[in-house]
């Protein structure tokens, strides 16, 4: 009698561990999840998206080339649609407003210049349906932000080094905000 009782209080103790994980895994498959990037709920006639050039409405000029390039280049690798840069001839329309850009620094060298920043962009952003003249999705001050590293004022000089770390900054942001955004309005979150 000894040797069933361990073999059957095992198997006990295994179905109680696995009841919880088969429940949390209907419960997810039942609220619609699913891994991220896979599908679209846009309608099916939707084929080509027009990606007109964002609007800047801050001082630091060529940002909207940045983001709307990289939103058109998302929506490209996703392979399920032509991307024209007009919102005229086509079934739907990404449109984007640059309303502001901010650098702070957030990590300090040991003589507190700074070496990392947060950089947050506030963009307007929505995706509209052509043929039904609605808007399927749009956030009207979209709020992206991220750290980077970038080499101290003083040890590049302030000069081109500077620069050119600010644009390779720009440009993590912006493809890591076209990669946000255009999953936003496929996925509809």
């Amino acid at each position: 009698m000894t040797g069933r009782a361990p073999a059957a209080a095992l198997t006990r103790r295994q179905v109680l561990r696995a009841v919880p994980l088969a429940g949390v895994s209907i419960a997810l498959a039942g609220c619609g999840y699913s891994l991220a990037g896979r599908g679209s709920f846009l309608p099916d006639y939707i084929r080509t998206v027009g990606v007109p050039m964002f609007g800047n409405r801050t001082p630091f000029s060529s940002l909207e080339q940045y983001f709307t390039e990289k939103v058109r280049v998302e929506f490209q690798g996703r392979g399920r649609y032509q991307v024209l840069p007009t919102d005229t001839g086509v079934d739907g329309v990404v449109r984007g407003d640059i309303l502001s850009v901010s650098a702070v620094p957030v990590g300090f060298t040991g003589s507190q210049v700074g070496s990392r920043y947060r950089f947050t962009i506030v963009v307007g952003v929505s995706f509209s349906d052509v043929k039904q003249q609605k808007t399927l999705w749009e956030n009207p001050a979209l709020t992206f932000s991220d750290e980077y590293e970038l080499a101290s004022a003083a040890s590049i000089g302030l000069g081109a080094g500077a620069i050119d770390q600010e644009r390779a900054a720009i440009d993590r942001l912006s493809t890591d905000f076209a990669r946000s955004v255009v999953s936003a309005i496929l996925e509809a979150f």
